[in-house]
């Protein structure tokens, strides 16, 4: 009841609030100052889920006072009871932060934004804070995941795809696969929650729609799931690692040549790298192998006859050899602030296939206004020189050149020399000689966050929350 003028006429207003809504209740009291436990039972404060504009998520208290103990008590325990009901919501998780993510901020991001929600939401936490690269990979392939509900990495792309990697590896190992060669790799066990303290946060852009630290926390402490496709990369003798994209070329000499500039501030080394890659841009020689994404008619014979026709056959590879400025394969939209529509616009996260993207040789002209297309509406592949394929499975063979010439070298580690090309997987650079086989496997992992492909089934989401 409002204070002051007694004249004020009050008006009954009903709300009503979903318990898909809430994700914690708290007995209110009044305390003194320094004062911990005990204090008067006011009420019960009841915590909600809202949605915000532009997919953003907030928290809001609502307050119920009622002085009566029993009630109050009575109220809690109820509540209380629902939200343990929910059974994607996680009650205890493991936590990798990287503290040299981006502006080194993902430290701060944590402890203000993220652990306060955990907390509320009465969320243990296993928090390691990773201290050099492939940290996190050690830790995971000691970790007795079944302790856990779920696993979140608060950093940038590079740190997610290492989680990533680890939590798909480790899977594997306890399920006693050989880890050199995994043709159907088992699930992960418990699903990858992503805070974004990147640069780029491609797969935070890409599950929520917005780079924010909030909104990704209350969706992992809402326990919304979400089935994503990986993609194995490997040689003929070896796994390299799980990962959602990969860009062989224009992406991966830029990455590589940031790499090693890595005394310089992250935006400028990468501005330098692209500027750099840019100017002395050369199309790589190689042989593309693919096998065009198989999609099963129901209706009839003549369908299928027709589908497989269009496809070129069942099983079929197809190949195109040639010199190519850049080629990503991605299992995954991959948006960004950048590429507001995508890197991959045209495909999803959990439908079965990659987009397999070909930038033939052209002038350093024509190449430009590609790349400018991406930050627009405007279609980016929309060129002569660029061809969009949906596959299963790619094979990149690059044509080992006779010498790499200086400027070439600056491009790439010492290894160059020994014939090895820079692979830019998830942020992360690897470097290969000999032929590396991508395939797409359905689901395999499960990400706290909503499905963004689809605007329709985004909005159903969205709307309970």
């Amino acid at each position: 009841s409002p204070t002051g003028d007694s004249s004020m006429v009050l008006q009954a207003q009903e709300e009503i609030i979903e318990m898909k809504d809430v994700f914690s209740v708290k007995l209110k009291r009044r305390r003194f100052v320094g004062q911990k436990k005990g204090g008067t039972l006011l009420g019960i404060t009841i915590f909600k889920c809202l949605k915000k504009e532009e997919n953003k998520l907030t928290d809001c208290a609502i307050h119920l006072n009622n002085l009566s103990e029993d009630h109050c008590h009575l109220w809690f325990r109820h509540l209380k009871e629902i939200l343990n009901g929910f059974k994607n919501r996680p009650k205890s998780l493991k936590v990798f932060v990287n503290p040299s993510s981006h502006k080194r901020e993902a430290t701060q991001v944590y402890y203000e934004q993220v652990a306060p929600l955990f907390k509320l939401a009465d969320i243990k936490t296993d928090v390691t804070v990773t201290e050099y690269e492939g940290h996190a990979l050690s830790v995971l392939k000691e970790c007795e995941l079944q302790a856990f509900d779920g696993v979140v990495c608060v950093g940038g792309d590079g740190s997610v795809s290492e989680v990533a990697h680890g939590l798909l590896l480790k899977a594997q190992i306890d399920a006693g696969k050989d880890i050199d060669y995994i043709p159907t790799p088992v699930r992960a066990p418990v699903p990858l929650g992503v805070i974004p303290a990147g640069t780029t946060n491609i797969l935070a852009h890409t599950l929520y729609g917005i780079k924010h630290a909030v909104t990704a926390t209350l969706h992992i402490v809402m326990g919304h799931i979400q089935p994503v496709d990986v993609c194995t990369f490997s040689t003929p003798s070896k796994l390299l690692r799980f990962g959602f994209s990969a860009m062989f070329g224009f992406g991966a000499r830029t990455l590589a040549l940031a790499e090693k500039h890595r005394w310089m501030p992250s935006n400028q080394r990468k501005d330098f790298a692209f500027i750099k890659t840019l100017a002395d841009l050369k199309p790589e020689e190689c042989e593309l192998s693919f096998l065009p994404l198989q999609v099963p008619q129901e209706d009839s014979h003549e369908n299928d006859r027709i589908t497989l026709l269009y496809l070129g056959g069942k099983d079929q590879w197809h190949k195109i050899q040639g010199h190519f400025l850049n080629v990503s394969i991605m299992a995954i939209p991959c948006l960004c602030s950048m590429a507001p529509r995508g890197l991959a616009p045209n495909t999803r996260l959990n439908n079965g296939s990659m987009a397999l993207i070909v930038v033939q040789n052209t002038s350093r002209t024509e190449f430009i206004k590609h790349l400018k297309r991406y930050a627009s509406v405007k279609n980016q592949f929309n060129f002569p020189f660029v061809e969009t394929y949906t596959v299963q499975e790619v094979k990149v063979q690059p044509r080992l050149k006779s010498g790499f010439d200086a400027k070439e070298n600056t491009y790439l580690n010492t290894a160059a020399s020994e014939g090895n090309y820079p692979w830019n997987i998830d942020g992360d650079l690897t470097e290969e000689a000999s032929e590396v086989h991508v395939r797409v496997h359905p689901q395999l992992i499960s990400l706290y966050g909503v499905n963004t492909d689809d605007l329709e089934s985004s909005q159903a989401t969205c709307n309970c929350i």
